[in-house]
């Protein structure tokens, strides 16, 4: 990665990109007020310096399918790096877990699951989860509503303010 130092048309890209990731060059460039190309320049020492990780799509999970969303608290016999490096290598292969945090305090981590219903989930736990090595509980809830989605960092807390 290449070290960038990120000017005020850097961080107008950063929050225009993390909003609208498909916006083309051109209206980028339009929307910032400078030229197509030291805009795509910009885009690229962004992207080179890891500071944008990448473009996807937000899928309708519930549109799809995917009717039940779940989290779970995994507490772990062993918090030895061994161990928990292991558990994060056995965790990026199970598809219904879509993101995972090592936390401190109570868990050790969280893992956010998504699955089509009940018993697919239900395998998974009684299969997976709990059939892993060094799981010591799970305490897992069922979401109802997803009262605020907003993926991305809130920008205006690092921005820095013109002089």
């Amino acid at each position: 990665m290449v070290s960038v130092k990120l000017d005020a048309t850097d961080w107008q890209i950063l929050n225009i990109l993390q909003d609208e990731g498909r916006i083309t060059n051109v209206d980028l460039a339009k929307q910032i007020g400078i030229s197509a190309p030291p805009c795509l320049r910009r885009v690229r020492a962004l992207e080179a310096s890891g500071m944008i990780k990448g473009y996807r799509s937000i899928l309708a999970e519930r549109a799809l399918g995917f009717e039940l969303t779940v989290f779970a608290m995994v507490g772990l016999h062993s918090q030895a790096e061994v161990d928990l490096v292991a558990f994060e290598k056995l965790i990026a292969t199970w598809p219904l877990v879509r993101e995972a945090y090592m936390l401190s305090g109570e868990a050790d981590f969280i893992l956010k699951c998504v699955a089509p219903d009940l018993t697919i989930f239900q395998n998974f736990v009684i299969n997976d989860l709990t059939a892993a090595p060094n799981v010591d509980n799970i305490k897992t809830s069922l979401t109802i509503r997803c009262s605020k989605f907003e993926p991305g960092v809130p920008l205006q807390y690092v921005v820095p303010k013109p002089d």
